[in-house]
């Protein structure tokens, strides 16, 4: 039964109250109005501390948190007063609201319907015992804004709800590596290298001379991608969700080394490898001994360049370092050991999320001295910076790198 607010609502019609103000948002979705599902459940939320007996308290609550466009508000009141009046339950088994629409639209004098607009309706069944239909009348068009939110909300304010959306979100990025030349060959239809061996095979028939011409062009690689990860105290709000991220990238590109570090160095890379994705992250973190301690960077960069650099930076590796830049370490073994990897590596990328935060400056010392040696200084703190980075890794001949611009540290 659709609640009046005549007199006070019983217990019965209560119940009834979220099923209808689903249905009273999708007449409102019906008329243009760009009501979502959230303001719905806000505005079911606000009703427990309004007295639901005064209609114009209720009336006032839904155009506070339902109407977000001041041309709206009209057409708004007359549907709040066409909807929410006294009808019994049959009346409302069906609600005709292209109908209810061109009440409240009012057409032009003369202007005629077609019969099949004229039948056309929208059901909604109040009827208790199809709950189900009820709660899928969500237009997921109308979700967009939403997510939206969501991709430019820092990792560090989210709520265990939103996290979860957070990590579906990420789980769907696709991430591609830009491709090197090799100095390998491979046939083509059109190149800039003549294949002698293969235009002599098939000019045989022709008795040798050479009237069809066989080319070759080099022969395009993925570059491998190698990601250090900062997980000391500092960087805690961080670390989970940035772990899921390495997973994802670790999954979705061919040859992809993940380490972690705080005061020392850890590879997880096969842990990380996992095909399921709870037992992975699991499993790397079982493998740091060292989770939310201090921070000595040069020294972990350092157990990096000479353990594992002649290992996985071959053929014009990428680094990504993701890290806030507090060190505990000394400043000269960072400096050196950062001018090393630059040199031992195609790009060197440094993801900040604290980059993203508003008047954010390189103060810290670990920053100031790194940032001469980085190619790019990038955020890391939303989905929104994820894209970004998955642009740039994609078509990283097409941006300048940082260092190249000859940035200054600032001194103490």
């Amino acid at each position: 039964m659709s609640i009046s607010f005549i007199h006070p609502p019983t217990e019965s019609d209560s119940g009834h109250l979220l099923r209808n103000m689903v249905l009273f948002g999708r007449l409102l979705r019906a008329l243009g109005m760009n009501v979502t599902p959230t303001q719905i459940l806000d505005l079911v939320d606000a009703l427990q501390y309004v007295d639901i007996s005064r209609r114009r308290d209720v009336k006032n609550s839904a155009r506070t948190l339902l109407v977000n466009h001041h041309d709206h508000l009209a057409l708004f009141d007359r549907a709040f007063d066409l909807f929410w009046q006294a009808r019994d339950e049959q009346a409302l088994s069906q609600l005709y609201l292209r109908r209810l629409s061109r009440e409240m639209a009012e057409p032009e004098q003369g202007e005629e319907q077609s019969a099949d607009k004229e039948t056309s309706l929208v059901s909604l069944d109040h009827s208790p015992s199809e709950p189900d239909k009820l709660e899928t009348t969500a237009d997921k068009a109308l979700t967009y804004s939403d997510r939206e939110v969501l991709w430019q909300k820092d990792f560090a304010e989210l709520t265990p709800a939103e996290l979860e959306k957070i990590k579906q979100l990420m789980r769907s990025m696709e991430w591609r590596l830009e491709q090197r030349r090799t100095r390998r060959k491979a046939p083509a239809a059109h190149g800039t290298h003549l294949d002698m061996r293969r235009t002599l095979r098939q000019n045989l028939r022709y008795g040798g001379e050479p009237l069809q011409l066989a080319w070759r062009r080099p022969k395009l690689k993925r570059r491998p991608l190698v990601v250090i990860c900062d997980i000391s105290g500092s960087m805690e709000r961080y670390a989970r969700i940035l772990l899921e991220f390495i997973y994802v990238i670790s999954n979705g590109l061919d040859k992809v080394e993940a380490f972690v570090f705080s005061t020392r160095l850890t590879r997880i890379t096969r842990q990380i490898k996992q095909r399921n994705i709870d037992a992975a992250l699991d499993q790397a973190v079982a493998a740091v001994h060292d989770w939310g301690g201090g921070t000595r960077i040069g020294q972990s960069l350092k157990t990096f360049n000479f353990d594992w650099g002649r290992r996985v930076l071959g053929q014009g590796a990428i680094v990504l370092i993701i890290s806030d830049g507090w060190d505990r370490g000394g400043i000269s073994l960072l400096d050196h050991e950062v001018k090393r990897l630059q040199l031992s590596c195609q790009r060197l990328i440094w993801l900040n999320p604290l980059l993203g935060t508003r008047d954010y400056q390189p103060l810290v010392r670990g920053i100031r001295t790194a940032l001469p040696y980085l190619d790019d200084f990038l955020p890391v703190h939303n989905l929104s910076s994820l894209e970004q980075l998955g642009n740039l890794l994609q078509r990283l001949g097409e941006h300048k790198p940082l260092r190249r611009q000859q940035i200054t540290p600032r001194q103490d």
